[in-house]
């Protein structure tokens, strides 16, 4: 359970970081972060920090997919965490 919770705070973190990435070679040229794995990112448990880093850095905030999916992704993980933690702690 302690590696789970460890994994999903650096997971997050990392995803913090790619949509600040984004967003600096958005300003400055370059190659950019797909949107694919931003959103693939956020589906499997980096939605929070994704979602964050979308308010802090005011990244993709006009886009449908980021501005109503990326809520709905924070749900889904905060229900997929809860449902881990139950199977994990019930059978261990």
């Amino acid at each position: 359970m302690y590696y789970l919770g460890v994994f999903l705070i650096l997971f997050n973190l990392f995803g913090f970081a790619s949509m600040g990435y984004d967003k600096f070679k958005a300003r400055h040229g370059g190659y950019r972060v797909r949107e694919a794995y931003l959103l693939g990112m956020a589906f499997f448990g980096a939605a929070p920090g994704c979602y964050l880093g979308m308010r802090v850095f005011h990244h993709k905030t006009q886009h449908g997919a980021f501005k109503y999916g990326l809520p709905l992704l924070v749900f889904w993980n905060l229900g997929a965490a809860l449902v881990l933690h139950y199977v994990i702690s019930v059978n261990w």
